[in-house]
């Protein structure tokens, strides 16, 4: 019988062995029918956010071209790319257990005996060796790389999303600062203005020195806002700089003095979310490979047996490739079963299930967690939008009340302090209005990331 002929249904028998691992599912998690703060700016919809350049819905070319050098630049996103790569090349080294290992040895030796006297036997061999995996030990060990090279993946996509969200809130943040830079600077234009008036009147017997005192005072104070707001702005733009992977020292972001609106963001079903969020794959793909080694614990139990194939030539002189030199060999190399271990195949158990467990808790606590971020930008969402319409008419009626006391002082029928007051509310108004504005843009990033982002899923060694 050849060799060839008896490795064969050998290795059928290995492969239509059984599996010691447990049947996998995913662990139950109790998943509502539907999110509860759903509103105007966040609609039910049958489907989330598409895949891919989530941050288009902004319509803002400078962000997406701040999201694309990010991808090339930014380091943590290279570290968690260089983590996929080794979690890629252990699944694909577990792999290789599925086949026979080859080697090919050669040698000379010098000897001597009293028979013979001395001899010099040369040879050449090759060997092949296989390990019948009759209880599953080497697929679970194939199967438990090939989840935790997915979990990477998924890991890999949720530090990108994160890196991602955290670069257009400091965008957004920043865009901010440059609305409210602008507005400080156009009501400082506008308190030197009632500055010059209150000082011409001073002059001509009209006002006191204490108005004039206090329409310094009220300028000064723009000035001082306005200087801490474009403190705020460079801090901004350097940690944009970190995150597309730039020094602070040459990078920039052209200043504009609008700030655009939250757009509406569609809410899919909490059944949608646990297939959409990358956190969650990598948490129910580690489930997986910890369920996995609990098979690859129980086939300890069982005895290995391993089979081995040599063949080659032998000679103590002469020719060395001939017929009469060749030698070859087949059999079991080894079957072995511990039978006294001191407890430690029962311990590995032990542990196996309990590392299964720490996994199923750690994906059950991320799908929870995952449902409250939804839930919490949601509410964000749709109740900034209400405050924000009532700061817009706070901000209209802090407006005509400036203009009114502007003009019953030029008048003389109010006092300046009637108008550092009415001047004073207006500008509180317009800056909480463009702080509502901002954080309405954050709540829209952060919710489009509880949502998973534009994450396609399906990654994996």
């Amino acid at each position: 019988m050849r060799a060839a002929d008896a490795v064969l249904p050998l290795a059928l028998l290995g492969l239509a062995a059984c599996s010691t691992a447990p049947a996998y599912a995913p662990p139950a998690v109790s998943t509502p029918a539907a999110f509860r703060d759903t509103g105007p700016w966040t609609p039910a919809a049958a489907a989330a956010p598409q895949a891919g350049d989530w941050w288009a819905v902004f319509a803002d070319p400078t962000l997406a071209g701040l999201e694309q050098r990010l991808a090339g630049g930014n380091a943590s996103l290279a570290q968690a790319l260089a983590r996929y790569d080794q979690a890629r090349a252990l699944a694909r080294q577990a792999r290789t257990d599925l086949y026979p290992s080859v080697g090919v040895d050669a040698g000379a030796a010098s000897q001597r005996t009293i028979s013979s006297g001395r001899t010099d036997p040369v040879g050449i061999s090759a060997s092949a060796a296989y390990e019948l995996d009759l209880w599953g030990r080497v697929r679970n060990q194939v199967e438990a790389g090939r989840a935790d090279a997915q979990a990477s993946a998924a890991d890999l996509a949720a530090v990108r999303l994160s890196l991602q969200a955290q670069l257009a809130d400091a965008y957004f943040q920043l865009r901010g600062a440059d609305a409210q830079i602008a507005v400080l600077a156009s009501t400082a234009d506008a308190y030197r203005q009632a500055l010059d008036l209150t000082r011409r009147r001073q002059v001509g017997g009209a006002s006191s020195a204490l108005d004039t005192g206090r329409a310094e005072t009220q300028l000064a104070t723009a000035l001082s806002q306005q200087e801490q707001a474009q403190a705020d702005r460079a801090l901004l733009e350097h940690a944009l700089a970190v995150l597309v992977g730039e020094p602070a020292s040459s990078f920039s972001v052209a200043s504009v003095e609008g700030l655009s609106d939250a757009p509406r963001t569609p809410v899919s079903t909490p059944s949608a979310v646990l297939q959409r969020r990358p956190d969650i794959a990598a948490a129910e793909r580690r489930v997986a490979a910890a369920n996995a080694r609990v098979g690859v614990a129980r086939a300890a139990w069982f005895p290995t047996v391993t089979l081995a194939a040599s063949g080659g030539w032998q000679s103590t002189g002469g020719e060395l490739l001939t017929t009469a030199n060749r030698v070859w060999a087949l059999g079991p190399a080894a079957a072995a079963l511990p039978l006294l271990d001191g407890g430690a195949r029962k311990a590995e158990v032990a542990r196996s299930r309990a590392v299964f467990d720490e996994a199923a808790a750690g994906y059950r606590q991320t799908v929870l967690d995952a449902f409250r971020e939804v839930e919490d930008q949601m509410a964000l969402a749709n109740r900034l939008a209400a405050a924000q319409s009532r700061q817009d008419e706070a901000v209209d009626a802090a407006a005509r009340t400036a203009a009114l006391a502007t003009t019953r002082y030029r008048e003389g029928a109010a006092s300046y302090l009637d108008v550092v007051t009415a001047q004073t509310a207006e500008l509180d108004a317009r800056r909480s209005a463009l702080d509502l504005r901002t954080r309405r843009l954050a709540a829209s990033v952060d919710l489009i990331r509880a949502l998973g982002g534009g994450w396609t899923g399906g990654e994996g060694a």
